[in-house]
């Protein structure tokens, strides 16, 4: 969860078929569009349904899925969160402020708004809030003001036209880093809150427990504090209250190497947890 391009669903399934094991894989993801161009991609490398099946869900219907395929529990559960390389490099889905395109940044096209139209609707409000939580953006009050007047008077509907806009308002930050790194994370924030990411995450990891097989492993991978914040307090508290028998404070981040070869891994860190055993 989620599947993504399939890299790590790869990976995972030429372990748990080692030596002729008879490992199971489930590929979680709600983007209708990226599903089945990764699942041909893990059947074209060699892996029948028997090894390997997915379903259009996000992590939140983990539990769900689990329990309509009948299947007990997981021993090991990946979370890879946030959006894909594929979602990025498409400017039909308008994920990139760098690429032309609808502004719309919906995992799944065929649910819920356009962050266009979500924009349209928003309240001062509740606009400050989807930047203080999904970008740490220290000026969110006066830039939720700004924005709100602005798709007022001129709605913005392209992800070039909210980019150029919000480097213009940006102007008095000095170099066009700190502009580019403005737009970037309003843009995280607001596939964020179309999204509904942070519920969806909460709930998942409220039902997690219940997903995992005693002794099972969880790895989650964020790449953002939001993220991490959720999952840190969900595995202290499940450690407290006995549901993990480990989940260690220390995070695990990318290797120089890595981030040089994929820098998109740059902001990543991994927490995991080992669920307990009956006594």
């Amino acid at each position: 969860a989620t599947l993504g391009h399939g890299g790590h669903a790869l990976e995972l399934l030429k372990a748990i078929t080692a030596g002729g094991a008879s490992g199971r894989l489930l590929g979680l993801d709600v983007d209708p569009i990226e599903r089945p161009r990764a699942e041909a991609r893990i059947r074209a490398a060699g892996h029948p349904e028997s090894q390997f099946v997915s379903a259009g869900s996000n992590h939140a219907g983990m539990a769900a899925v689990l329990a309509r395929l009948g299947w007990d529990g997981a021993d090991v559960v990946l979370a890879d969160l946030g959006v894909s390389s594929m979602q990025i490099d498409d400017p039909t889905r308008g994920f990139s402020f760098k690429l032309d395109g609808p502004l719309d940044l919906r995992m799944n096209p065929n649910r819920g708004v356009a962050a266009a139209d979500w924009l349209s609707g928003v309240t001062e409000r509740r606009l400050e809030q989807a930047l203080r939580e999904g970008a740490d953006e220290p000026r969110a009050g006066e830039l939720a003001r700004a924005m709100v007047a602005a798709q007022a008077a001129r709605p913005m509907r392209r992800t070039v036209e909210l980019a150029a806009w919000l480097r213009a308002w940006a102007g008095h930050l000095g170099t066009r880093d700190a502009a580019d790194n403005l737009v970037r994370r309003v843009f995280q924030a607001l596939r964020i809150a179309v999204n509904d990411e942070y519920s969806s995450l909460a709930t998942w990891l409220r039902l997690l427990p219940s997903a995992l097989r005693p002794g099972g492993r969880v790895a989650v991978l964020t790449f953002h504090s939001g993220e991490d914040r959720l999952v840190k307090h969900a595995f202290r508290e499940g450690l407290r209250s006995g549901v993990y028998a480990e989940a260690p404070d220390e995070v695990l981040r990318p290797s120089a190497e890595e981030r040089r070869g994929n820098p998109r891994s740059a902001p990543a860190k991994l927490r995991w947890a080992r669920r307990s055993t009956p006594a």
